[in-house]
């Protein structure tokens, strides 16, 4: 890529593939409860929603179980 004027201080997008997939299912009242949580909360991507409550959800509990010394 050339350096022009308006590209130097424009750092390469960092992209992660997903590669791994995972499947879930839900019940008849859970399908019920996430229709009701997206629409209240105005929440487009479900995927997107879904991947970032597992994650900080399991961030979350490995910062409550980290090693203490003492």
């Amino acid at each position: 890529m050339k350096k022009t004027p308006e590209n130097t201080d424009r750092k390469p997008a960092r992209r992660s593939t997903r590669r791994h997939h995972k499947a879930l299912a839900f019940n008849d009242a859970e399908n019920e409860v996430i229709k009701h949580f997206c629409a209240k909360y105005k929440i487009t991507n479900r995927t997107k929603f879904f991947r970032e409550a597992i994650i900080s959800a399991i961030l979350r509990k490995m910062e409550e179980d980290h090693p203490t010394l003492f």
